[in-house]
């Protein structure tokens, strides 16, 4: 049994495993049942984060522009 880690099973989940390490996972997932928790953690993870919204103040905003605008102004 091959051990795998959570950085193996984010690539497994995001499609960037080699197709040898691909069957690997896959082989050991349907044999390991701590393995599947753990994918299942990660995926309930993703589909948290996916839902996040965060939005910069308007004051960042603002201070961001206002800089840019100096620096054309200096140009």
């Amino acid at each position: 049994m091959t051990n795998f880690t959570p950085e193996d099973l984010l690539l497994y989940l995001y499609k960037e495993t080699s197709s040898e390490k691909t069957e690997a996972i896959t082989v050991a997932l349907q044999r390991d049942w701590t393995l599947r928790e753990k994918l299942e953690v990660l995926i309930a993870s993703m589909k948290r984060l996916d839902k996040i919204t965060q939005s910069p103040r308007t004051e960042v905003v603002l201070n961001v522009l206002n800089h840019a605008r100096e620096q054309a102004e200096a140009v």
